[in-house]
């Protein structure tokens, strides 16, 4: 446990040691919330759906943990181009802990991001209802997990560090925008409707939107055991993949 502890530290000293990471991190939350939330409010509320602001606000916290859970997986990359990757794999501790210990580092930023973007939402206009605030963040959390592990399974099988954010953009982005975080779910066509269902994002958001008070269109149960399981998994993979790391 004390590897696992220890890992989990390091990847939350690096976060808040770096405070232009800190501030530059939430640009572009900031600009979905604003640009977005303000820009396409009226249009949402002509159409009877109420304030888009209400609905995007939970979507948009999603994206804050998604970006930085996935990105997270860079600094594995980094380590390895520096050469503390390599005193981390040759020291005599099981290399799951320290896969663990990074994800969980890494899940915990960006918890603590999804949490700043909530706390400036509100200052912009949501009003969410908190009676249901652990269960927001459980959902946050898992979402946090899956992703961070997403990240390293991904980094733990690259070399090049100019790579690694072209290829999350190409994965991430979809990811983002077909996980019902900007539009309502109801009503898609059927192979939107499917590739929606398959996407892990969406229980995330859905289940966010359930907890901050707004209605689920998944069920929170399904939300939270697709989420667990998803997490399970990629943490699983994640584990062999960094196992497999050759220095």
């Amino acid at each position: 446990m004390s590897t696992i502890y220890i890992m989990w530290l390091r990847q939350l000293k690096r976060y808040f040691r770096s405070k232009p990471r800190m501030i530059g991190s939430l640009g572009q939350p900031l600009i979905f919330l604003l640009a977005f939330g303000f820009g396409f409010g009226k249009i949402y509320s002509q159409a009877g759906r109420g304030d888009y602001l209400q609905f995007l606000a939970p979507g948009v916290i999603s994206m804050a943990i998604l970006f930085t859970s996935v990105f997270a997986g860079i600094e594995i990359i980094w380590d390895r181009q520096f050469g503390f990757l390599k005193e981390t794999l040759v020291a005599p501790v099981p290399r799951l802990h320290i896969m663990i210990g990074r994800t969980l580092g890494g899940a915990t930023v960006a918890l603590f991001q999804g949490v700043i973007v909530f706390g400036l939402a509100c200052l912009f206009g949501f009003r969410p209802e908190l009676k249901a605030l652990p269960l927001t963040l459980v959902f946050m959390f898992l979402i946090a997990v899956l992703f961070t592990a997403f990240g390293t399974a991904l980094a733990s099988q690259l070399n090049d560090m100019q790579s690694f954010p072209l290829i999350m953009n190409f994965l991430v982005m979809p990811l983002f925008f077909l996980s019902g975080a900007m539009f309502p779910l109801e009503g898609l066509p059927r192979g939107m409707a499917l590739v929606t269902a398959l996407n892990p994002l969406s229980y995330g958001v859905d289940g966010l939107r359930m907890s901050l008070g707004l209605a689920s269109f998944y069920g929170w149960g399904l939300d939270l055991a697709v989420l667990s399981l998803s997490s399970a998994f990629l943490l699983v993979v994640g584990g062999y993949l960094f196992s497999k790391i050759q220095i």
